[in-house]
């Protein structure tokens, strides 16, 4: 994974006393808070319903041990004890008092961590795949990629002040899974006669308008990734809308002016580009890449594993996917367990995952868009006793991709923009659902839970998606089906009028037996729904 160098680690440490700064001045009132509110947001600090909460950013996903050991350690000293894992493979804090900001960043900082640019109208964490370097399918590691689009966006001059905030995925494979064709820049790296490049996507997002993004390029050479993204940018920078927030994403930009148009407009731009010389040196991403380079992988390995244990032979059936080394396995750590709240991690298990890390991933973890954890080099002599550990801690959860492994936003028990609960509802769902044999019946199906319209939860995105809307003062749930974040993307449909927290559960649960009913042979929910339509689905659940 990549190391800071001297410059990296001089930025952040400037960074951390100029906020101190900051932040010394709103205690004592020399700031009032609309001064103060640009101030923090920069650093990733928002003031939610209680309290303020930190968000973190985590590049891409990737973490070190000792970095994932500091995250908890924050969480036990700063915060109530827990982190919540995002949709953008960030953490958040939920329970951060102001004075203790400044020293968090501090402790940040040791280990090559900071909160800048998780939040404002800039380009945001860059994502990527979970699996990236570790999956059989992919091109190129997308994360050398990643980390050079990192350190280009980072304080970017022209790009601080944008028209909204911006989001950029990083993938290499035709499994997309990190909803890329939803961001409103998307890279699927490819190979063309030997040549490596991107596919570029642009204008896609959720939230009050989701769109999916088109494709705008169909290769553009590695060596002319990052002109070709500064003249989509400078694009959108020079047209998109600052006078209404709604209308300020590049989707509607995209959607206004037609795909056409803003190719055009892109070319042109990119044209002019290329006679200035911006790309990056060849020897950078070289530089770059050495931090991603393949691990030593012990050669030699058995894949015989004893699965007399049903637990932990369910456990490796759902958790456990295939990895490109042999005798290695990717492992899939579950954050939705029954009884807890999706995304969530005690200091406790935090500590636990870092060293597991350590000990048994060749020192590195990965945070995934569908807030889970993943172990990406595991040799599969050691599956069991991870197994056993993840059970003690209650990470053992065998539901990646199943009805319980449910997405979902910290909705109005955090959020100050959410309209309803989300987590008492997530909770609900999976005790509904809770019965292995009946998960394991449904198959896959992934189900998206929104506090609001902004969709941090990806309602737009599930199979099942549901968005909690204030109706006269009243939390309602609308209920939609046929969504997809994966490389066969598709937003959902509303079913009707919406429903009370127990009534959606009850119409999930009529979707679902209809789907159970009516499935052919090998169809997932989607497919299944995709082959009826919306009529029949709308019919079990209204009558």
């Amino acid at each position: 994974m990549y190391r800071y160098d001297s410059y990296d680690q001089s930025i952040v440490d400037a960074r951390v006393e100029e906020f101190r700064d900051q932040v010394q001045r709103r205690l004592t009132g020399a700031l009032t808070e609309d001064q103060f509110k640009p101030l923090r947001l920069m650093n990733g600090l928002y003031l939610q319903l209680h309290a303020y909460m930190l968000r973190v950013a985590i590049p891409y996903g990737t973490l070190s041990g000792k970095q994932m050991r500091k995250l908890g350690e924050i969480a036990a000293k700063y915060d109530r004890g827990y982190g919540h894992f995002t949709t953008r493979q960030n953490l958040q804090y939920n329970w951060i008092k102001l004075a203790d900001a400044p020293d968090i960043l501090a402790e940040l900082a040791t280990v090559e961590m900071h909160a800048i640019q998780t939040s404002g109208n800039c380009i945001r964490n860059i994502s990527s795949d979970q699996y990236a370097g570790v999956s059989a399918d992919e091109v190129a590691d997308p994360r050398p990629w990643a980390e050079l689009l990192r350190q280009w966006s980072s304080f970017h001059p022209e790009f601080t002040y944008l028209p909204r905030k911006f989001k950029i995925c990083v993938i290499a494979s035709d499994d997309d899974r990190a909803a890329m064709k939803l961001h409103d820049i998307g890279l699927k790296l490819v190979s063309k006669d030997g040549v490596i490049g991107a596919e570029v996507y642009a204008g896609g997002g959720m939230g009050r308008t989701p769109m999916v993004a088109p494709l705008i390029r169909d290769f553009v050479p590695e060596e002319e990734i990052v002109s070709y993204l500064e003249a989509c940018l400078r694009v959108y920078n020079r047209h998109g809308r600052r006078d209404n927030k709604y209308k300020a994403r590049i989707k509607i930009l995209v959607h206004e002016i037609g795909v056409e148009e803003y190719k055009r407009q892109v070319e042109e731009e990119f044209a002019h580009m290329r006679t200035l010389g911006l790309n990056p040196p060849v020897e950078e991403l070289n530089r770059i890449r050495a931090f991603f380079a393949p691990p030593a992988y012990e050669t030699g390995l058995s894949d015989a594993m004893d699965r007399s244990d049903p637990a932990f032979a369910l456990w490796v059936d759902r958790q456990v996917a295939a990895h490109k080394a042999p005798g290695y396995a990717i492992v899939n750590i579950s954050l939705k367990p029954l009884t807890g709240i999706p995304g969530d991690a005690s200091a406790e298990q935090i500590e636990l995952v870092a060293t597991l890390a350590e000990r048994y991933s060749l020192d590195e973890l990965r945070v995934t868009h569908a807030q889970n954890l993943v172990l990406p080099h595991v040799r599969k002599v050691d599956l069991y006793a991870i197994w056993r550990e993840l059970e003690e801690a209650g990470l053992a959860e065998a539901n990646l991709d199943l009805i319980t492994d449910i997405i979902a936003c910290p909705g109005l028990d955090y959020c100050a923009l959410a309209n309803a609960r989300s987590i008492p509802l997530a909770q609900k769902i999976a005790h509904r659902f809770a019965a292995a044999e009946r998960q394991a019946e449904l198959g896959e199906l992934k189900l998206k839970i929104s506090g609001c319209i902004n969709a941090c939860g990806h309602h737009h995105a599930g199979h099942i998606g549901i968005l909690g809307v204030d109706r006269k003062g009243v939390e309602n749930f609308q209920l939609s089906l046929g969504g997809s974040g994966a490389e066969d993307a598709s937003l959902g449909q509303i079913t009707g009028p919406g429903f009370s927290e127990d009534g959606v559960v009850d119409a999930i649960e009529k979707v679902t037996d209809l789907y159970l009913a009516q499935r052919e042979s090998g169809e997932r929910f989607l497919d299944t729904y995709r082959r009826l339509g919306m009529k029949p689905f709308k019919e079990a659940i209204y009558g």
